[in-house]
């Protein structure tokens, strides 16, 4: 391959990658045996491979092809109409997110027929918008269903998702899960646990205990999952996770679905390339109860997550002994900088 020519593809490749990039995502890469990028859009869990070739000598057209792969109108007023909210764990790249929920964040997409696309802060900052009037314009866009018939006896609503109905994104609508409570007889309870799946009972059904166990299922089988946590509303219709005091029978059920989730969310968290990042296991059962467990090596700086206890040599410390003399740092899930031994 002549000089000239390797000096073209190069370029081209460049021109592609800052304009990926522009648009937030971060790991775009040149592989110049194959003339391709590679790259992950925001929020996807599968990488995308561009060709090159055909990008040759088509400079105008560039702009258009990387719009087209992300699916992303350029001007505000033609994508508001498509915004829609929804729920999430941790998303690959560098979407738009605001926290809602323990380990769950509220993402933005751009749902158009044969494709949903996160939005990104660069994308945003390129549309003038500030993030509150696109999170706000993405929940108006989202109706809210409309449920009929009472429930004359203990039931289970199951909404499940054709695509486009975005069940689970309703949990974002404020007083949207208390309209529900005349379908499922009493105080509603909503289980997400996959992306396309709602499930909704009353506090008080005989039924609770086993979608509780559903939800766990569906949740560590699922290839998109989402939560294995119960949540209800709040005084405001604002929606919350679903709590059990100590001498509640499902206190331990709870604890369970909690820390399973916090398990999921670490394991799913990109390492630090910088420093150790130690994993999040959980012990117990439900009689003794469940907890969850880090280890620090002894003398090895490590990125922490937040346990019930971490085990420190030969000694295991209850979390809000040792947090004192940890350093918090901007990981998402939350990490803590371990570096020396307490006393």
């Amino acid at each position: 391959m002549g000089l000239l020519r390797r000096i073209a593809r190069a370029r081209l490749a460049g021109r592609v990658l800052r304009r990926l990039r522009r648009t937030g995502v971060r790991d775009a890469r040149y592989h110049s045996g194959p003339f391709e990028v590679r790259f992950t859009a925001p929020g996807d869990d599968e990488p995308t491979i561009l060709p090159l070739a055909p990008l040759l000598g088509r400079r105008k057209a560039l702009d258009d092809l990387v719009a087209g792969l992300l699916r992303v109108p350029p001007a505000w007023a033609d994508a508001a109409p498509l915004l829609r909210p929804v729920l999430r764990g941790a998303a690959p790249g560098a979407p738009l997110r605001r926290p809602v929920l323990p380990f769950l964040s509220e993402f933005v997409v751009v749902d158009q027929p044969d494709t949903m696309t996160y939005v990104t802060a660069a994308q945003a900052t390129a549309w003038k918008t500030p993030g509150d009037e696109i999170f706000a314009t993405a929940r108006a866009n989202l109706t809210g269903a409309v449920l009929h018939g009472v429930a004359d006896g203990p039931v289970v609503v199951r909404f499940v998702d054709d695509g486009n109905a975005y069940w689970t994104s309703h949990l974002l609508l404020q007083g949207w899960l208390d309209r529900l409570a005349g379908q499922v007889g009493g105080a509603p309870v909503a289980f997400a646990p996959e992306r396309g799946t709602l499930l909704v009972t009353a506090d008080d059904s005989p039924l609770l205990t086993a979608l509780f166990a559903e939800a766990e299922t569906i949740f560590v089988t699922s290839p998109h999952p989402l939560s294995p946590m119960a949540y209800r509303s709040d005084d405001n219709g604002c929606t919350i996770p679903y709590t059990a005091p100590p001498a509640h029978p499902l206190h331990q059920t709870v604890r369970r679905a909690e820390r399973l989730l916090a398990m999921h969310e670490y394991h799913r968290q990109p390492p630090d390339r910088s420093l150790p990042s130690a994993a999040l296991h959980l012990l117990g059962d439900a009689s003794e109860g469940w907890r969850t467990r880090a280890v620090w090596p002894e003398d090895t700086p490590t990125l922490l997550p937040e346990a019930d206890e971490v085990q420190v040599g030969d000694r295991t410390l209850p979390w809000h002994t040792l947090a004192p003399h940890l350093t918090p740092t901007t990981h998402t899930p939350p990490r803590w900088l371990a570096t020396s031994w307490p006393p």
